[in-house]
């Protein structure tokens, strides 16, 4: 008897299981096909008012000058033998200083860190990546190759390649979730981890699922599924999605901030309009969800969490809740006014706290090899 009952015990649990599963994917490709309507609906309604220039977008030809400041760093690039992946990155201060390494988000390249790199070069020596298929690194064709597993080995070997052991990590956006993984598969290469507008992978995870709202401002998560179509939308209009992204009253840089120059956001269409640039960038979504949960969590550096208490992607809940997987000290910093594009918007509070997190614990001179 007591067998039966086992044996029934487990056959139940695992059809929970497979119910789970099943119905986390229903949800996934159900929202998917929502988002795609939605989608259609505006392509559309763009058709009608705009039937000459909806279909037009314009690749830039000539880096605007901002690209080539001296002031930022030196351009340089890395081949990374066992990937073959060649990567571009901005790096300034002296040789042999502590390294800080920056990770940038979607859908933005080694330039968002323009502000940092010229506050930190002082004390640290500081690099800020294109990752993979961004920017003038390479831009892997296959899907598979934007896995976790693969982007947390890019930052393991260009740490390496720097001739370094341990690093200053600092992440925004997509890269602050890489920054998370690599700090939990990597702890010993982590002297401190700086995220920003970025929750932990699991506290995400569990959040969406429970809070339709936040569903709700990931909608583009699930609309990025899709091949081919998502970038059609973020181009058609000359790109003017994206830009709307950047400059728009609700999603937009310099709010309560510093406003995007146009050079600064020709800067990102350079970037963006390149033959492939946009599906390097969106496939990085198009992992997601096969990667997710996670089987390791936690965290065993110091964290800073910096959070724009107007973020129009991610709410604000999500911040605390990230003090669960941290086996450290950790501070949580909500900056008034300020959008997702944190470091960009609010750039002199933002280094500001940077500064005053380093300083902290061990001080300055732990970060050297």
């Amino acid at each position: 008897m007591a067998r039966v009952l086992h044996n029934l015990l487990l056959f139940l649990m695992r059809l929970a299981l497979k119910i789970r599963v099943l119905g986390y994917w229903s949800l996934i490709y159900g929202y998917c096909a929502l988002c795609t309507i939605v989608a259609l609906l505006k392509l559309w309604w763009n058709i009608i008012l705009r039937p000459t220039t909806t279909f037009q977008w314009v690749t830039r030809e000539t880096p605007p000058a901002c690209l080539n400041d001296t002031s930022l760093g030196t351009h340089c690039y890395v081949r990374i033998k066992e990937s073959g992946l060649r990567f571009h990155y901005v790096a300034a201060g002296e040789r042999g200083k502590p390294l800080m390494l920056f990770l940038h988000g979607f859908p933005e390249f080694w330039f968002s860190w323009r502000y940092q790199l010229r506050e930190f070069k002082s004390e640290f020596r500081v690099v800020a990546v294109d990752m993979r298929g961004y920017g003038e690194s390479d831009l892997p064709l296959s899907t598979e190759s934007y896995r976790f597993e693969f982007l947390v080995t890019d930052v393991k070997d260009i740490v390496e390649y720097l001739g370094y052991n341990r690093c200053c990590l600092v992440g925004h956006d997509w890269g602050g979730t890489i920054a998370w993984l690599f700090a939990i598969n990597y702890p010993e290469m982590v002297t401190k981890l700086i995220v920003l507008n970025s929750p932990h992978p699991s506290v995400f995870t569990d959040y969406a699922l429970r809070h339709p709202s936040q569903l709700l401002k990931s909608s583009h998560f699930f609309f990025f599924q899709l091949p081919r179509f998502p970038e059609l939308m973020l181009s058609i209009n000359d790109f003017k999605a994206l830009k709307a992204l950047f400059t728009s009253r609700s999603t937009g840089i310099g709010r309560k901030g510093r406003w995007l120059t146009a050079e600064d956001l020709e800067a990102y269409m350079y970037a963006l309009s390149q033959p492939g640039a946009l599906t390097g960038a969106l496939n990085y979504y198009r992992n997601v969800f096969s990667s997710l949960p996670l089987s390791q969590n936690h965290v065993m550096s110091p964290v800073l969490l910096l959070w724009g208490e107007r973020d129009a992607f991610m709410e604000q809940e999500m911040a605390e809740a990230c003090r669960l997987y941290i086996r450290n000290h950790f501070r949580l910093n909500i900056i008034s006014g300020a959008s997702h594009w944190l470091q960009q918007d609010q750039p002199d509070i933002v280094n500001t706290l940077i500064w005053t997190f380093l300083k902290e614990g061990e001080g300055r001179k732990s970060y050297r090899n």
